[in-house]
């Protein structure tokens, strides 16, 4: 189920993204696709640790968090500038 609401999420990411590119509304277009990329390397890390890969799990999560950092700091920036 969590697959299913993660993929979907990634989905609207994405469509989100392109759809404010074409917009021309290029600062919440990199919000979302810093969430994507954020849900994509966490989805990636669970998957990574279930098949036992802890290494290389501990790897992508702290990318997902690198990216949910950036994700934080973009949005305040399109919020209050």
């Amino acid at each position: 189920m969590s697959k299913i609401i993660s993929g979907i999420a990634m989905v609207v990411a994405s469509v989100l993204a392109v759809i404010l590119l074409l917009k021309n509304n290029f600062n919440w277009a990199i919000f979302c696709i810093t969430i994507l990329f954020t849900l994509t390397n966490a989805l990636r890390s669970k998957d990574m640790a279930n098949k036992g890969y802890e290494k290389e799990s501990t790897w992508m999560r702290n990318v997902a968090l690198l990216f949910a950092v950036a994700s934080a700091a973009i949005l305040v920036v399109n919020i209050f500038m």
